[in-house]
């Protein structure tokens, strides 16, 4: 039989929730004080005659009181608590992390999967398996799982929302989806659940997991020096991507508390501020059994549920390993419908009523259909073993409708989703890469340097991380772009996509990817130093390196660059390793060209001093990663001496000085040279050519928002 807590805390905790004291139990039990003070201090046990009038007086069967795997359900019945207005009269409208993210599945999808990927259990060297269930309710369905999470206390919170909504976006959010479910008749529930993950271990208030997770903000608590998060914000996208802003939450713990590991529930609510019945209650609400040693027993704590409740609020989980399931109540995916449309001349988005774009923010089947891609390209490395590497995940989506499957389990499978890419981790993984590409097949491979800062402002390198660039043709990927790099690091996760400029006419489609950090093997130089640089230079997204407030703090404000020149290594490598051999010249070339006579005027001499160089022609897109590139050609009057130029690259502002954008990278590409972000001009030269690719990090606003002027100075470009 499986017994969990130790009887004297289960039972002095019995007590307080039954609002019995140790006494009023003695009397009702025909015992003296003294014995029940001995149970609850440990000194020793009562007789199993005992054990069935002990639960007779608190209400429950004598089977909870031996196994103790749950509380009693006598007295303080689970409830919902709501926080109480603040008394200096301040509002708060809503959650401001939530509005890091958008309402999308796909950016669900990345954040919850980088947070099992980050508590994922080491030691058994089994990967974490994670499963997305997306589970549509109706009609009797829905009323017993309205009926479960206690709709109709909540419903007068709900409705104190939708009478204030105005021009709230929180409270606009929130009475749409409750429209829907009445007017619709349905309720989507999408379901994360981990398994060989650490769970939410920790009290309900103290430091720990369970609270950095269900009590905080902007609080990360991760497992190791490789995890993916550090802002605290990722666990936001569960309440933005509910339209009721509900989540509930069951976990198995890898560690005990309360002398138990499974069927830890608890439920947060997500409001915007409100008043009910003249009381004001300041946003959020949380699920759970009151708490005894709260003033009034007011405040709601997680409990520990039985099987039976677990499944009325479908939250079972299929078994005991560690892990934990969040239910996001009225998932809706927003991003799916594109409902946006855009106007580059004012640079202004407009809402698109979903209505009139005839989408559906709550269609399963697309739901599916958009998680399977989101997690095929961000975490198909991860995915991945070979060469006696295991896999770090496991991961499958599935889609429901009053229970009935609607779309078959799918397991994400990397060699699908991303074949080239993942031909190229596998060969890295079994030692069969090459220095250079001369099959089809082939896997070329280079190390790149990164040069890691020393903290605190030093000037200085603390060491060179040698980070692994794999190159492979780009065959069968379906509707992924080619010539792409994908950089991550140690959990595996793709953190940086980019397109690789400049490229040789005629190179043939490849795909590229960039292991930084533990994820060039946890043996290379600096690995950990490089994890620790990198994740301190990642936003909130977790989609690019680079310029961040944490990098300028511990390191200084021009280490960010360190990264460019990473980039700048990066795309020279991989255009040598892709770059076509060149061709001998053609037999009689050379006497062909001494037969014909060209008659050619005398060249007129030069004049005297240095020539300035003209900005001639210039050709500007914007990259996949949000830069400019530009390509611009320079014309020279004739001279004998050319003036040195730089580039400058600016913003257009109506008024004031221009916003300048640094350089990620400059290259020569016909009659000059670069160095030192300097074009020199051999003499004699009368037209040159050059490329550049501005750096993200230094852009002030978004790129499709500006207009960029490029300017050739002379000298040092003041």
């Amino acid at each position: 039989m499986e017994t969990g807590e130790e009887f004297g805390p289960w039972l002095a905790r019995q007590l307080k929730l039954s609002g019995k004291t140790q006494a009023e139990l003695a009397e009702e039990l025909g015992l003296t004080r003294a014995a029940v003070s001995a149970w609850i201090t440990g000194r020793s046990t009562p007789r199993p005659t005992v054990m069935t009038d002990i639960a007779r007086a608190l209400g429950t069967d004598v089977g909870t009181v031996h196994t103790r795997t749950t509380d009693t359900q006598a007295g303080l019945p689970v409830t919902w608590y709501h926080r109480p207005g603040y008394p200096d009269g301040g509002r708060d409208l809503g959650n401001a992390a939530a509005f890091a993210f958008d309402a999308d599945v796909q950016v669900l999808a990345r954040e919850t999967c980088q947070n099992s990927l980050d508590e994922r259990l080491t030691d058994n060297g089994r990967p974490v398996r994670v499963r997305y269930t997306l589970h549509e309710l109706t009609g009797e369905a829905l009323d017993a799982f309205r009926e479960a999470i206690l709709w109709n206390d909540l419903f007068p919170h709900y409705s104190a929302v939708s009478d204030t909504v105005g021009n709230q976006k929180v409270g606009r959010v929130v009475d749409a989806g409750v429209r829907d479910m009445y007017e619709k008749g349905r309720l989507v529930l999408l379901r994360v659940d981990d398994y060989n993950a650490s769970g939410l271990i920790g009290d309900d208030y103290a430091d720990g997991k369970f609270a950095a997770v269900v009590r905080r903000q902007l609080e990360s608590l991760k497992s190791g020096p490789a995890a993916g998060g550090s802002y605290g914000l990722g666990k936001a996208t569960l309440w933005a991507t509910s339209a009721l802003g509900l989540v509930l939450i069951n976990s198995t713990l890898s560690e005990p508390h309360e002398g138990r590991t499974e069927r830890r529930v608890i439920g947060r609510l997500e409001l915007p501020w409100r008043e009910v019945d003249g009381r004001p209650y300041a946003g959020p609400a949380w699920f759970g059994r009151p708490d005894p040693d709260t003033p009034g027993a007011d405040v709601a704590r997680s409990w520990w549920a039985d099987e039976e409740t677990v499944a009325r609020l479908h939250l079972t989980r299929e078994s005991d390993e560690p892990g934990t399931s969040f239910l996001i109540v009225g998932a809706h995916d927003v991003a799916s419908l594109d409902d946006h449309a855009y106007d580059s001349d004012i640079g202004t988005e407009e809402e698109i009523p979903e209505e009139e774009n005839g989408g559906d923010t709550r269609d399963i089947r697309k739901m599916h259909r958009r998680l399977v891609e989101a997690l095929g390209r961000d975490f198909w490395a991860a995915m991945i073993g070979g060469g006696g590497k295991l896999p770090l995940l496991e991961v499958s989506v599935r889609a429901l409708r009053n229970g009935e499957v609607v779309v078959p389990e799918e397991q994400v499978d990397p060699s699908v989703e991303q074949p080239s890419r993942t031909r190229a981790l596998r060969a890295h993984y079994e030692g069969t890469t090459v220095d250079r590409l001369t099959e089809a097949g082939q896997v070329a491979t280079r190390t790149v340097p990164l040069k890691l800062p020393l903290s605190g402002g030093a000037r200085g390198t603390l060491g060179t991380h040698q980070a692994v660039l794999l190159v492979t043709e780009a065959a069968n990927d379906k509707d992924t772009p080619k010539n792409q790099v994908h950089s991550l690091r140690g959990n595996r996760m793709t953190v940086k996509k980019a397109g690789v400029p400049n490229l040789p006419l005629g190179t043939n489609p490849f795909q590229a990817v960039l292991l930084v950090g533990e994820a060039a093997g946890e043996s290379a130089p600096f690995a950990k130093e490089a994890e620790d640089f990198l994740r301190a230079a990642e936003p909130p997204e977790h989609d690019r390196w680079g310029q961040t407030e944490e990098l300028t703090l511990r390191w200084s404000p021009s280490a960010y660059r360190r990264i460019n020149t990473l980039t700048t290594e990066v795309n020279h490598a991989v255009r040598e390793l892709v770059a076509r051999p060149k061709r001998g010249g053609s037999q009689g070339g050379e006497a062909l060209r001494k037969a014909l006579t060209v008659k050619t005027r005398p060249k007129a001499k030069a004049p005297g001093g240095p020539v300035v160089p003209v900005l001639d022609g210039l050709d500007a897109t914007i990259g996949d990663g949000g830069e400019w590139q530009i390509t611009a050609e320079v014309s020279i009057p004739r001279g004998d001496e050319i003036v040195p130029m730089v580039p400058v690259a600016q913003l257009d502002v109506r008024s004031g000085g221009r916003p300048r954008l640094d350089w990620a990278e400059l290259v020569a590409l016909e009659g000059c040279e670069v160095e030192d972000g300097i074009l020199r001009f051999p003499p004699g030269t009368r037209r040159a050519k050059f490329r550049g690719s501005t750096d993200v990090t230094s852009h002030p606003v978004r790129t499709t928002l500006t207009r960029l002027v490029v300017e050739l100075r002379a000298g040092k470009g003041e």
